[in-house]
């Protein structure tokens, strides 16, 4: 019954490693926000990456996730906003202020 023990603590210990989010280890990517605008527009990324955005403009901006995912507070003039995507997929956000500033992170 010991043996039996041991084994199950193994298999659940290799499967919790198989099924955890990539490494935090994992390249960030900076999106400047200026004159209106993310750049770049659309970036294409790993599991487990960070985004960055920086605002260079003179006046706030909020970042949003179009699905709920992540939403910012208002970013003033050199502050920024931090998000590690987990999870692959699209995410596309914009600015809630200023809702026709638009971008894509497409995770793999």
């Amino acid at each position: 019954m010991k043996h039996v023990i041991v084994f199950f603590a193994i298999l659940m210990s290799t499967l919790s490693l198989a099924e955890s989010p990539a490494s935090s280890t994992a390249p960030s990517t900076t999106v400047t926000i200026d004159n209106f605008t993310f750049s770049p527009m659309t970036i294409e990324v790993q599991r487990g990456a960070t985004i960055k955005w920086i605002n260079k403009d003179d006046i706030p901006h909020v970042v949003a996730s179009t699905a709920g995912t992540f939403k910012s507070r208002a970013i003033d003039t050199d502050g920024s906003f931090v998000f590690t995507f987990t999870e692959p997929g699209t995410y596309e956000y914009y600015c809630s202020v200023h809702p026709k500033m638009t971008g894509k992170i497409v995770v793999k």
